[in-house]
């Protein structure tokens, strides 16, 4: 009986059963690297800076579009900053294809407005709006770094990063104190926290040997003139963002998962990063792309809706007489995203036979969407073949899964994207507790066995 359960049952199991020492030794190496690409890298554009970074030291070079390629080639190319392509060129023309990993660098926030700044009650404050899809309760009281740029009225560019070394002040969102909660306490959730409460508590002293009103705002301003060279109508050019201050860290008593803020998406951006550096010359041409605005829809010049892939790609594919849809044609992407881990104290949320568990490796998704698939490009039973069969011939854990109970609802990825260009793409990632939190929980297995699964696509 025991033969025919294993041979006709499937069975995922928690990965640490069959770990190696090798694999183990491997895994907490790349977690420590990826720790720091959490830490340097809490924005798209620092996330970018990063990569740029990590890639040249790894003998990656900037673009050049009067340049030709040959197999082996490592090159980037930068979208306005907050986007990021890095190939690896491949022994076979690109009209056979590319293997690509696609994820996201935006995460949830809290962005200044354009006029933040303001005095009330002689406190200074700055007003925000928050940035994706948060449970608004969660930030007050988060102490935050503000990291961004800003353009002054000369055209130059200011990099602004405060709230991140311990010698930084920071900055936060007050709460109401319980005794006088109690209105506040008979809302519901989305209605208890409204947005615009959360107004960043920057300041308290008046400025000295001035006279009139808002001398608290003042003072600010004087601080912000003197160490950025800031006035107050250079914040309506400006790109600021509020984020947690925390460093990302080991949680729990055997250090088997990580806490951070920022894992969705940047923990299988950096598993496409790590990928791409650590590959020789595959047999397609590989593609690591760091992608922005999926949060919001991936709207604008830097989402995955923009032309910025068509037209590095198609630059690419006209040096070798290619049609860009041909290349496109014969692709293949791992939409890299994150999904919901099953937790325990909120089981009712969840499919128990088609969930995500954590340390059970990455996860499988052949579509996202609420309720009726909606959103999804749900990848063809042939597409999610492919990855299984390569999986389980590299030896990498992987499981199957869904976000959540189809009646609680799902979230979306960049996958319909991909898939709208004629790219063949599934979904696959990492699974998370406390998703869109200000920090966010991962298990650092199902980490470096996303890694392990787009360095196999990479070398297909």
């Amino acid at each position: 009986m025991s033969e025919l359960r294993e041979k006709l049952m499937y069975k995922p199991q928690n990965g640490y059963q069959d770990l190696s020492a090798e694999d183990t030794e491997a895994m907490n190496k790349y977690c420590e690297e990826y720790k720091h690409f959490l830490d340097a890298g809490k924005t798209e554009r620092e996330s970018v800076v990063t990569a740029i970074y990590l890639a040249e030291t790894h003998g990656f070079k900037a673009f050049d579009e009067n340049a030709s390629y040959k197999p082996g080639d490592k090159i980037y190319y930068v979208n306005r900053d907050k986007e990021i392509y890095l190939a690896v060129m491949g022994k076979v023309p690109l009209s056979c294809g590319i293997h690509m990993s696609l994820a996201h660098t935006d995460s949830p926030r809290l962005d200044l407005k354009p006029q933040p700044l303001y005095e009330e009650g002689e406190m200074a404050w700055m007003k925000t709006r928050h940035y994706g899809y948060i449970r608004k309760y969660q930030w007050p009281n988060v102490p935050l770094a503000i990291h961004g740029v800003v353009v002054l009225s000369d055209g130059s560019t200011v990099i602004v990063k405060v709230g991140e070394d311990p010698r930084d002040p920071v900055f936060m969102a007050a709460d109401l104190q319980p005794h006088l909660a109690r209105s506040m306490e008979s809302k519901p959730m989305d209605k208890a926290v409204l947005s615009e409460k959360l107004n960043l508590l920057v300041g308290g002293r008046p400025c000295r040997d001035e006279e009139g009103s808002d001398l608290v705002k003042l003072e600010v301003l004087r601080l912000l003139s003197e160490n950025y060279g800031i006035c107050e109508e250079d914040f309506i050019s400006a790109e600021l963002e509020a984020v947690p201050a925390a460093m990302a860290r080991d949680l729990g008593f055997d250090r088997s998962f990580i806490a951070s803020y920022g894992h969705d998406d940047r923990v299988c951006a950096f598993a496409g990063l790590k990928a791409i550096l650590d590959i020789e010359t595959p047999n397609k041409t590989a593609l690591c792309v760091f992608s922005d605005k999926e949060e919001i829809g991936s709207e604008g010049v830097t989402g995955t809706k923009g032309a910025a892939m068509d037209r590095f790609l198609e630059k690419l594919c006209k040096m070798q007489g290619v049609d860009l849809r041909d290349c496109y044609a014969n692709s293949f992407c791992l939409s890299a995203d994150v999904t919901g881990a099953y937790d325990p104290n909120y089981a009712g949320q969840f499919d128990k036979h088609n969930m995500s568990r954590c340390n059970y490796g990455v996860v499988i998704k052949k579509y996202t969407g609420p309720g009726g698939k909606s959103n999804a490009s749900d990848a063809s039973a042939e597409t999610v073949g492919f990855v299984r069969n390569l999986l389980n011939a590299k030896g990498v854990l992987w499981q199957a899964g869904e976000m959540g109970s189809n009646d609680e609802g799902s979230g979306g990825t960049l996958a319909k994207f991909v898939a709208q260009r004629d790219i063949d793409t599934v979904d696959v990632g990492v699974p998370l507790l406390s998703m869109h939190a200000p920090c966010e929980i991962a298990a650092k297995l199902d980490c470096y066995m996303t890694y392990k699964a787009v360095k196999a696509v990479f070398e297909a």
